[in-house]
């Protein structure tokens, strides 16, 4: 043994491990499976815990184990970061154990492994609004839970990416000089996230869309959008009076009156 190095004794080990965990595949003993596929999950080998459990599966159907697999075969997925198989099984959980003492966790976890699955602002965001979507669920079927105030934090985070992502598509709009369709992106997030917290952000936006599509209108279409971005001024000012854009948009709001041949301080 005084031969054996320690790469040699590590690889010996892993060899012993591994025979003993195929011996653990191969068993017909399903109690001894069970509890070596919880002592995988809980020592955090989720790959051998997730493949007796696949096993067990059917084997404990319409037992009062059942969910208890479901439950740690969902989390050992979890556990490998597969969060689409995770969050499928925390559903099927649900659906098959509506009562099951695991099925207020499971609720929360198929928002959560959504939530985790998230793309970037830029890709396409359904996999963001199931997640806003099922975490809801969760929060109005367990109002007195206590992963309530994650689950509206988490909500709030996922809301703020959808704007984002409208942000992004107006922002588009106006780069390629295309400002009717940018009044249409940046008029669509306001009013489907009010409170936003790029509310200010989006409002100038919006302003300034509006202003230069009302300068680059031709003559018969002018004077409506210049009153339209008169308006979008006054709501703008109304409600971010100390706002860092105030500067720029009161040259907006000089030209706007220019133009449509009114002082600012009466009516048009």
């Amino acid at each position: 043994m005084r031969n054996f190095t320690p790469i040699a004794i590590v690889f010996v080990l892993l060899l012993s491990a591994c025979s003993d965990y195929n011996k653990v595949v191969k068993s017909t003993d399903y109690e001894f499976k069970y509890k070596k596929a919880l002592e995988y999950y809980e020592n955090g080998e989720f790959v051998r815990s997730s493949t007796l459990l696949k096993d067990l599966i059917s084997i404990v159907r319409g037992t009062s184990r059942a969910d208890k697999v479901y439950y740690y075969y969902a989390k050992s997925q979890f556990g490998m970061k597969d969060y689409m198989m995770a969050g499928h099984y925390f559903k099927s959980l649900i659906k098959e154990f509506p009562r099951s003492e695991f099925a207020e966790e499971s609720q929360f976890m198929v928002g959560y492994c959504f939530y985790l699955d998230s793309p970037s602002p830029r890709l396409d965001q359904e996999v963001t609004q199931n997640a806003i979507d099922a975490l809801q669920l969760f929060i109005n079927l367990y109002p007195k839970s206590t992963r309530g105030e994650e689950a509206n934090r988490l909500i709030v985070e996922l809301r703020d990416k959808l704007v984002y992502k409208s942000y992004l598509s107006g922002k588009l709009y106006y780069d390629l000089n295309n400002y009717k369709a940018a009044v249409v992106a940046l008029s669509s997030s306001l009013k489907d996230f009010p409170d936003t917290k790029y509310r200010e952000e989006l409002m100038y936006m919006l302003l300034k869309a509006k202003y230069l599509l009302a300068v680059n209108s031709v003559e018969e279409k002018k004077r409506e959008r210049l009153s339209s971005a008169l308006d979008e001024y006054f709501t703008f000012v109304d409600e971010y009076a100390e706002s860092k854009y105030r500067k720029e948009v009161e040259k907006y709001h000089t030209t706007i009156a220019k133009l449509l041949n009114y002082k600012p301080d009466s009516n048009i």
